[in-house]
């Protein structure tokens, strides 16, 4: 099942490439800290985890985040890709049915959208953005030892989101800007929504560093 899940910081390091048809590019390789609320579970069975950062740090395997952008005049297209593989085990009280429980969780978050600048100047712009949010979330247990070693279950969904919404970037002097954007939307899921603001510096004209 899926879980909330709540944002911290992210920090991404942007690379911008505008070309001579007039095209702008920005890929951002980012690294989103988050805590995780909500009830996970795999065949009928669920249990409530309410975990911090610190505490998925630990069990974290893998994981791979990165925003891009293309750019032409007023339009755009957007994509956002989040992968991440989370695996822990604990002992079991007497060992009997099992010495140790493994626990296996992987998921894949995947947006593609275009936006339209309803806003834009010199210093910024603000886009009306739509899009699909493609979701899958894998689980897997496992048990070790005792009369079920090597037994395991495992559980599964894929579903796609619509949303819709805003994003936009402004530059409050040559280097510093900020940046923002709101997303809601559903389909597979009751309600997907995200939001996020950052403050950013502009090094050059080909890199900029966020955090938000």
């Amino acid at each position: 099942m899926a879980a909330d899940i709540t944002p911290v910081a992210v920090s991404p390091e942007v690379q911008q490439i505008e070309t001579e048809s007039g095209w702008t590019f920005t890929f951002a390789p980012y690294f989103w800290a988050a805590g995780l609320s909500g009830d996970l579970g795999t065949r009928g069975r669920r249990v409530h985890v309410d975990a911090s950062f610190s505490d998925i740090w630990e069990h974290l395997d893998f994981a791979a985040m990165a925003i891009g952008e293309a750019r032409y005049g007023r339009f755009s297209v957007v994509g956002d890709v989040l992968y991440t593989k989370l695996s822990g085990n604990q002992a079991t009280p007497t060992g009997f049915f099992a010495n140790s429980i493994d626990a296996d969780a992987s998921t894949f978050a995947g947006f593609a959208g275009v936006g339209y600048a309803v806003l834009e100047d010199s210093a910024g712009h603000l886009d009306v953005v739509g899009g699909l949010r493609v979701w899958s979330a894998d689980t897997e247990i496992s048990a070790r030892g005792g009369i079920l070693d090597g037994r395991s279950i495992s559980d599964g969904d894929t579903w796609v989101d619509a949303l819709g919404g805003v994003k936009g970037s402004y530059f409050l002097t040559p280097n510093f800007f900020v940046t923002g954007s709101g997303m809601v939307g559903g389909g597979g899921a009751d309600i997907d929504w995200d939001v996020a603001a950052t403050v950013g510096y502009k090094f050059n004209d080909t890199f900029s560093a966020v955090l938000g």
